[in-house]
C-alpha cells in the first residue's frame, strides 16, 4: 500500500518559497514605508507653496500706500528716487521707468517702511506672520484641506541679501514658511518680496 506523500523536491520547493517571503517582506515594509514619507514631502511642499503663494499677495508695507487703503503699494524713499520739480516720482538709474503707469515713488520723501501692524485696513506682508497654525483648521487659505496635520509657521524679515551680495537691505524682505507635522520640520520654503511698488492697470479712454 502506497502513502501519500511530500517528494524531497518539493519539500525543497516550499523551504525556498518560504525564505523568499521571509526575506522579502522586511523589503517590501521598508519600501512601503519610504513611499509614505516621500508622500508626507511632497504634500508638505505642495502646503507651503500654497502658503507662500498666499503670503507674497499683500502690499509691502503698510506706509507704501500713497492715498488710502485702496491705492496702489508706492516706492518707500530711500535716497534713490528722483526729485523731479520737488515731487519724488520714480527711482534714477534704479530700473524705474519715467513713463505713465509704472512703478513710481511715493510724494513724500520723509516716509519710512514701518515694518508694522498698526492699520488694520491695509494688509501688508507683516500680517502674514503666523507661528504654528494647524494648516487643517485654516478654511480662509488655498493650503485647506490636506490629510495630514500640518502646522504652518511664516516668518518675515528684512533681508541680508541684495543682488548677491550680503548687505543690510531695507529693500527686500525675505518670507520663510516652516511646515511641520508632529513638530517635525517636513519642508521650508522661502522668498523674497521688494520694494518696487505696483504697476497702474491700463484703461481705456473713450474719445
Amino acid at each position: 500500500m502506497v502513502k501519500p506523500a511530500f517528494t524531497l523536491i518539493e519539500l525543497i520547493f516550499a523551504i525556498v518559497v518560504i525564505a523568499i517571503s521571509v526575506v522579502s517582506l522586511p523589503m517590501m515594509t521598508q519600501a512601503t514605508s519610504k513611499a509614505i514619507d516621500s508622500n508626507l514631502i511632497q504634500e508638505a511642499i505642495f502646503a507651503a507653496s500654497a502658503e507662500l503663494n498666499s503670503a507674497v499677495t499683500p502690499h509691502w508695507d503698510e506706509n507704501s500706500l500713497e492715498d488710502n487703503e485702496n491705492s496702489l503699494s508706492r516706492v518707500i524713499d530711500d535716497g534713490s528716487c528722483q526729485d523731479d520739480s520737488s515731487k519724488i516720482d520714480y527711482r534714477h538709474k534704479k530700473g524705474h521707468i519715467n513713463q505713465p503707469l509704472h512703478r513710481r515713488c511715493l510724494q513724500n520723501s520723509s516716509t519710512s517702511i514701518s515694518n508694522a501692524k498698526t492699520n488694520e485696513l491695509v494688509f501688508s506682508l507683516n500680517d502674514m506672520e503666523k507661528n504654528n497654525q494647524n494648516l487643517s483648521n485654516d478654511n480662509s487659505g488655498t493650503a485647506h484641506g490636506y490629510k495630514q496635520e500640518y502646522s504652518t509657521t511664516i516668518s518675515v524679515s528684512n533681508s541680508n541679501i541684495s543682488f548677491g551680495k550680503l548687505v543690510n537691505s531695507t529693500n527686500l524682505k525675505k518670507l520663510t514658511v516652516d511646515i511641520k507635522i508632529d513638530d517635525k520640520t517636513v519642508t521650508k520654503l522661502f522668498t523674497y518680496s521688494a520694494n518696487i511698488g505696483e504697476v497702474d492697470y491700463y484703461k481705456k479712454s473713450m474719445f
